[in-house]
């Protein structure tokens, strides 16, 4: 089968809007219960929703979205998402059994189209025969566990990811096929959209109050955080691991990517919805100190964002050292250091006003950013001039 390395399509495009509801229902799950359970819940929620959205990234970077049968699958996929986002608020509550139905389809929906995107490659074949049953199952279970409540509804659902989450390990990256300019390019665009999230928590948190002096202030520093976000990801690290998917190919290539985007890129967002959680609880009460739950999750949520770099680099170095003989660039202390330096500032930020505790946080990230600048000038370059 051709490979597909054309940009993403205006369909795709418009089916992550969907996505991006979710995920704003996702924070909003969480803000309306900051508590230690209410987080957890939510997690468990967007573990659920990137796994779906993962199935129809990789669909799609196989499967022409524009053509007829194929569309109208996908705008059925887009309806049973809404209705699944819908009642994310309610998922572990009154809309548990709707949750589990609009999700059970969504991934049905997503075998159905994979196997007519399988019928003239059996390689492909096969691999999608390997995942029916785990793709299945899960989503099965998570139904299931909405007639459930209390600790049993939870076991169900960790026991249901974890059945998701593993059951691609199945077959070790045989016979699917990655595209790596698009893929890279579709996972790019969903790091963008949940980056949108804070800055959706900024003016939800802004709601109705009046705008003073701190209340801009602390606007302000969430947009500088976010950039700083957007940087530390598309300066180099996101060229970096198109050009390492580019130069790797058949079942290396797709377990590099399942590793490096389906997997490592769900804490990355986590990291950013959880920040998104502390900013908004920061807005609404700028002079105040913060709650355990939203102090954790301003500082820790960052902290796991610049952690996730780290793996990033550790998979894509152990990546090069046993494909090539090239030594990989650009291994810097930075993110390490700036994550750690994160979970220390939790204590500060269960003491000092919540706009002090951004201050803090935006100065850290920002101190990144120099750092990777004045440092790492010319590995920066050669890393972008090398664009596969």
């Amino acid at each position: 089968m051709a490979q597909r390395e054309q940009r993403v399509t205006p369909l795709e495009l418009f089916f992550d809007l969907v996505f991006v509801y979710a995920i704003t229902q996702v924070t909003l799950l969480m803000s309306d219960d900051p508590t230690w359970h209410g987080v957890g819940r939510g997690l468990l929620v967007l573990a659920a929703l990137w796994w779906a959205w993962t199935g129809y990234a990789w669909l799609t970077n196989t499967l022409e979205p524009e053509e007829g049968v194929v569309r109208a699958g996908m705008f059925a996929a887009m309806a049973a998402l809404l209705v699944v986002a819908l009642a994310v608020p309610d998922a572990f509550d009154a809309d548990a059994v709707l949750f589990g139905v609009a999700y059970l389809i969504v991934r049905l929906l997503n075998l159905q189209l994979y196997a007519m995107a399988a019928k003239s490659d059996p390689d492909l074949l096969q691999a999608v025969l390997r995942m029916v049953a785990p793709a299945a199952l899960a989503p099965a279970i998570i139904l299931v566990a909405g007639f459930f409540d209390g600790r049993a509804q939870v076991a169900l659902w960790v026991i249901a990811l974890a059945i998701d989450y593993l059951g691609v390990v199945i077959g070790r990256g045989q016979g699917w096929r990655v595209s790596p300019a698009h893929f890279a390019e579709r996972h790019g665009l969903i790091v963008i959209i949940a980056l949108g999230e804070s800055i959706v928590a900024i003016g939800i948190g802004a709601a109705g109050v009046s705008l003073t002096p701190s209340i801009v202030a602390a606007a302000v520093l969430g947009i500088v955080v976010v950039a700083t976000l957007w940087w530390a990801y598309f300066d180099v690290y996101a060229v970096s691991a198109q050009r390492q998917l580019s130069e790797a190919s058949g079942a290396a290539r797709a377990r590099l990517a399942r590793d490096y985007y389906s997997y490592l890129h769900l804490p990355m967002i986590a990291g950013i919805v959880l920040f998104a959680l502390g900013l908004k609880k920061t807005i609404e009460q700028v002079g105040d100190p913060l709650a355990t739950v939203p102090a954790v999750a301003l500082c820790g949520g960052l902290s796991l964002y610049f952690l996730t770099h780290v793996a990033f680099r550790v998979r894509v170095v152990h990546f090069v050292r046993r494909t090539t003989t090239e030594r990989p660039g650009w291994i810097g202390p930075g993110r390490l250091v700036t994550g750690l330096a994160m979970l220390a500032l939790i204590p500060a930020a269960l003491e000092l006003s919540a706009l002090t505790a951004l201050v803090l946080v935006t100065g850290v990230c920002c101190a990144l950013i120099a750092y990777d600048v004045m440092h790492y000038r010319e590995e920066r370059a050669q890393v972008r001039e090398a664009r596969p």
